[in-house]
């Protein structure tokens, strides 16, 4: 489905993030940025698109900080794995 301002996908799941991965929110917001720069809409139309885009960017965001703790994770696993015991008397 698409919206009357600039072709994005918008729906329930859409709308929710739930069901979009992170490059699928990247480029629906690359989309909506361009819509935008090219210009020839009315405000309202601007500004469906401009709340459309800070949607996707939030999921973006999601993402991202998603990717962060998991990373930090590892690396906190890792870095736990490779540090001698406490206990060890050597």
């Amino acid at each position: 489905m698409t919206d009357s301002v600039g072709g994005v996908a918008e729906g329930p799941a859409a709308e929710s993030g739930g069901a979009l991965t992170y490059e699928q929110a990247r480029d629906k917001l690359t989309a909506v940025v361009k819509r935008l720069e090219s210009g020839g809409l009315t405000l309202e139309q601007s500004i469906e698109l401009w709340e459309r885009g800070e949607q996707l960017a939030a999921v973006c965001a999601d993402w991202l900080d998603g990717a962060r703790t998991r990373l930090a994770a590892a690396m906190a696993r890792q870095r736990d794995a490779a540090a001698p015991e406490a206990d060890a008397p050597f």
